[in-house]
């Protein structure tokens, strides 16, 4: 009722202004005055109005951001995470002194160039080639600055991995992922899809690469260790998947045909990560963001960041592709 009461005040008000604005709209026709042509006061009064705005309208964005910047990006979890977050605030940065200044100058020289009895005539500006020059020259630089940064980070995300980073395949397909080990050898043994056996050998491995024999393939969950580098080879069966891991700030896509690399180093436990966001359910996730069918929507895959002692004890858990196929 009280909400029913709130919206009924709200369009009441709105009558309320609307038939104000008729009241006066009358008055004035009635002193014979022509409302449909403005006149130095009425563009006074609306130069003042637009620079009262746009102070408003600033000091509501920055208090909106000050209000909100907690609830902005997560804490990063990854060594290029943290880099990503300085690349995002580096263009927010650069977008927002943009902003103001065009904003400001826009509002600026509407009120000062309004029409009046003294300023009739505009100025007839057709060319000049310094001022195209700056501001062609000027957004060239900041965003070649910008490039080069991007760049940097995507060689960091994507060049060579460390030689002791642990090499795990991402395999997905409609509509889950599976995760393959490299093993005690940290190589990843050969594959053929004419080997794909949803029952016995869903990733198609070929049994004669003794190389694949100690790989281990898990479903459902995904380990880490904190603070080591991870090696991931992501490929796809059927579609376009995409391996995104939005708390390390990872996206690459999984192509059908085709490995993508992307590696990163965990800097953060899923134990820690729970106290810092206090939810003890929290779980990092690996998503599928791009739209692969029916079930895109609940594709993904947890995934537990380690301690290195937690992480090597959950892998000697874990069986061999050898011993698996020796099982059944």
């Amino acid at each position: 009722m009280i909400t029913f009461l709130s919206y009924l005040a709200v369009v009441l008000a709105l009558v309320l202004v609307f038939q104000l604005m008729n009241v006066y709209q009358l008055a004035s026709e009635l002193k014979g005055e022509n409302t449909g042509l403005a006149n130095d006061r009425d563009n006074h009064s609306q130069g003042i109005g637009m620079l009262l705005f746009v102070a408003g309208f600033f000091i509501f964005l920055i208090s909106l951001i000050f209000i909100y910047k907690d609830k902005m990006l997560p804490e990063a979890a990854s060594d290029v995470g943290r880099e990503a977050d300085h690349l995002m605030n580096f263009n927010w940065v650069i977008i927002f002194i943009v902003f103001f200044i065009t904003e400001a100058m826009l509002f600026y020289f509407a009120n000062k160039y309004k029409k009046s009895k003294t300023n009739a005539k505009a100025f007839y500006f057709p060319h000049q080639d310094k001022l195209e020059l700056i501001w062609t020259v000027v957004p060239s630089i900041v965003l070649a600055v910008i490039i080069i940064y991007g760049l940097s980070l995507w060689g960091k995300m994507t060049g060579k991995p460390d030689k002791d980073s642990i090499i795990v395949q991402i395999y997905a397909k409609q509509f889950d992922f599976t995760a393959r080990y490299a093993g005690q050898d940290n190589v990843l043994g050969k594959t053929d899809y004419k080997l794909i056996d949803d029952a016995t050998n869903p990733l198609g491995l070929d049994t004669t690469d003794s190389k694949g024999w100690d790989d281990i393939i898990v479903k459902g969950e995904l380990h880490v260790p904190v603070n080591h580098p991870v090696d991931f080879k992501c490929n796809s069966r059927d579609v376009m998947h995409g391996m995104y891991m939005p708390y390390f700030r990872e996206q690459i896509n999984c192509a059908p045909g085709l490995t993508t690399d992307m590696h990163f180093i965990p800097t953060i436990t899923t134990a820690q990560m729970r106290q810092m966001v206090h939810d003890t359910t929290f779980d990092y996730m690996l998503l599928c963001n791009r739209v692969c069918g029916a079930g895109h929507y609940n594709m993904q895959m947890k995934i537990v960041v380690d301690s290195p002692e937690q992480f090597n004890e959950w892998l000697a858990k874990q069986k061999t592709f050898r011993s698996g196929i020796a099982a059944k």
